[in-house]
């Protein structure tokens, strides 16, 4: 006969664990992280790991429940309770999940609309936690990471656009059906920030990028002669210089451009 006390410990164990889940979750309901600086950054994640600890309880909790269901049977209370909490915990969260697929994209859509009326009234702040309430249910939404890049860039936030415009950027990047506008659109936002920030080498470097893929885009050109002679950088300058007047001849900043780039 197999010793059953490391079998009592064991769910012993798991008693005191889902003791403190339950407690813990019905605590972290009603805490609201969004006034609490330290827990602001890391707001995401902390929603994305709850959503897949959720899952993983209905996973888990199946193996779990057949062997305590035959304990519960023959008698104990303890066991009786710990079977009876894990049905609670599992059918709670199970129905939690299918309302999350059934609500999710009606939900991120009248969030997305809220942040975007938020944004036009200017109240900045609300709009971010739309935001990142949209990315907490849908880690890889583009749409949202590039809208929250472009709102801390009007907030002048620089740092924390660059690094939103750079996660969207790997999400284009690991998308191959993306259109590549979409990449050179996401990686000019980077070169405004970083000519902001007067990083004006890396924002070069982003510049040879955007127009890699749009090469006769006017705005890009415009910019790219912008930098360049800001970086006393002849040769791109030029270049830029001389297809902006072959695709926009109309422009009336290259007579002042081509000053610029002669007293390079």
């Amino acid at each position: 006969m197999y010793n059953i006390v490391p079998l009592i410990l064991i769910l012993a164990s798991l008693s005191i664990i889902i003791v403190i889940v339950v407690r813990k979750f019905s605590a972290l309901a009603s805490l609201d992280v969004e006034n609490i600086p330290a827990e602001k950054e890391s707001l995401v994640k902390e929603r994305i790991i709850s959503t897949r600890f959720k899952r993983n309880i209905i996973k888990w909790s199946a193996k779990i429940l057949a062997v305590l269901r035959f304990v519960s049977e023959k008698g104990g209370v303890l066991f009786k309770w710990i079977f009876d909490k894990l049905i609670e915990l599992k059918d709670r969260y199970a129905k939690e999940e299918v309302l999350e697929i059934e609500d999710k994209e009606e939900k991120i859509e009248k969030l997305h609309e809220e942040s975007q009326e938020l944004i036009k009234e200017e109240y900045y702040q609300e709009a971010e936690k739309k935001l990142i309430e949209i990315i907490s249910l849908d880690s890889k939404n583009l749409a949202s990471f590039k809208s929250l890049g472009e709102l801390y860039y009007q907030m002048k936030k620089y740092e924390e656009a660059l690094e939103t415009f750079k996660h969207a950027l790997k999400l284009i990047q690991e998308d191959k059906n993306t259109d590549p506008s979409q990449e050179a659109e996401v990686c000019f936002s980077l070169v405004l920030a970083y000519k902001e920030r007067e990083n004006f080498r890396e924002a070069l470097d982003e510049l040879k990028k955007v127009l890699k893929i749009e090469p006769n885009n006017p705005r890009f050109l415009d910019t790219a002669l912008e930098i360049s002679i800001i970086k006393k950088d002849k040769s791109m300058a030029l270049d830029a210089y001389e297809k902006l007047k072959k695709v926009n001849p109309e422009n009336k900043k290259l007579d002042e451009w081509k000053r610029k780039i002669k007293n390079l």
